[in-house]
């Protein structure tokens, strides 16, 4: 490869023509999308939080 800087231009200049084409999303739709994964990204961690005390629980009532 004699000449990298020309192929990391290249590069460059078709993956800015890539995300030309691509749809992209409205502020308020990618304000809601994010407020809808942290809702059940809480939601997860509490329900996960909830068997892990369940059965900390259980184990150190019966087994210890």
């Amino acid at each position: 490869m004699k000449k990298p800087f020309l192929a990391v231009w290249t590069f460059l200049k078709e993956a800015k023509g890539e995300l030309q084409k691509v749809s992209w999303l409205s502020r308020k739709q990618a304000t809601n999308f994010t407020i809808v994964v942290i809702a059940l990204s809480l939601v997860s961690a509490a329900f996960v939080g909830g068997w892990d005390y369940l059965f900390t629980f259980l184990v150190n009532k019966f087994l210890l």
